[in-house]
């Protein structure tokens, strides 16, 4: 009788074992920082928080994620060197900053590349972002990109009012940290002037600089409209960013959790997709409303003054990524 009982108490535990093997068990929890420079308002921190706490749900509590919004881990420049110095395990960035490690990645931010955000989410599944991420994957030591989530058509506001690329000349316009985003305000002559998101706000307010470019949803949330009257629809970058986790992390995870993240942070990334872009088409008559200076451009006279000033190979890009994404039906 004992004996049996011994077997059946085996078997029992056995039993228990198998069924939480794939994720773990609650008490073996492992802690998790995901990092970006967004506010906590915006779509990219909501939809990473619900990823945090479905992963966490679904793997029984093994794993809990904590999002750290608004730079709280740094710039954007420093989360995406955090990936390699394993200070974080998760960050959403654009990919203008993850190409440091693989240049030819940033060719999406290459001015008007895309004609609007179904461009955009057609790259996201196509074999050109396919083999860029993969490069990347390679060159940045197993960090890998889950997801890409739309993050807008980049526009400009400024104090000075232009309509076209030569008025732009001497502009002081801030731009992100990356080379990628020089691009238009170089062609035009403007002076393009690398400024911490955090500090934008303040820049604009103080003088530092006259312009910037951002989405409309980003316009509203750090709310640069309050010191910019007038908001200059160049739409020169329909702009995304990527989801990327650890190379570290990566080999962290098994299998089958590895499958159930990425397939998280691919639903979270549809999810503030489809908040971004009803946003966007709801604000240029909200900001119009508030009084501000909404004007319209000539997006091709910007675009040949970029394809004449710019070349492929001074942004190290490869030409043939972008041909093939221009190519995208």
């Amino acid at each position: 009788m004992k004996k049996r009982f011994t077997l059946k108490l085996i078997a029992a535990c056995a039993l228990l074992a198998a069924a939480a093997a794939p994720f773990g068990i609650a008490h073996a929890q492992t802690k998790l920082k995901w990092a970006h420079v967004y506010e906590t308002s915006e779509p990219y921190h909501k939809w990473s928080v619900w990823a945090g706490e479905e992963f966490k749900k679904r793997t029984n509590g093994k794993y809990e994620i904590q999002v750290f919004p608004a730079s709280s881990l740094g710039k954007e420049s420093d989360i995406n060197q955090g990936l390699q110095l394993g200070t974080v395990d998760i960050i959403i960035t654009g990919a203008s900053f993850a190409a440091r490690s693989f240049p030819r990645l940033a060719v999406s931010y290459y001015p008007f590349t895309f004609r609007d955000a179904d461009h955009v989410l057609k790259y996201a599944k196509s074999d050109v972002f396919k083999e860029l991420a993969e490069g990347y994957r390679k060159a940045s030591g197993g960090n890998t990109i889950t997801a890409l989530t739309y993050y807008g058509a980049r526009h400009s506001t400024s104090n000075k009012l232009f309509t076209t690329c030569e008025q732009m000349k001497g502009l002081k316009m801030r731009v992100p940290d990356a080379p990628a985003y020089t691009a238009l305000p170089r062609a035009c002559g403007a002076n393009p002037t690398p400024i911490a998101f955090a500090e934008v706000y303040l820049a604009l307010q103080n003088g530092t600089v006259d312009a910037q470019e951002n989405p409309l949803p980003t316009i509203e949330a750090k709310k640069f409209f309050e010191v910019q009257k007038n908001i200059i629809l160049t739409g020169h970058i329909a702009d995304a960013l990527l989801t990327v986790n650890s190379g570290a992390l990566m080999a962290k995870l098994t299998p089958a959790e590895q499958k159930l993240l990425v397939e998280i942070q691919q639903e979270a990334a549809e999810r503030a997709t489809n908040d971004i872009k009803k946003r966007e088409g709801e604000l240029v008559d909200e900001f119009k409303k508030k009084g501000l200076n909404v004007v319209t451009v000539d997006r091709g006279a910007f675009q040949q003054q970029v394809l004449k000033n710019i070349s492929f190979e001074s942004m190290q890009l490869d030409k043939k990524d972008w041909d093939r994404i221009i190519g995208l039906k």
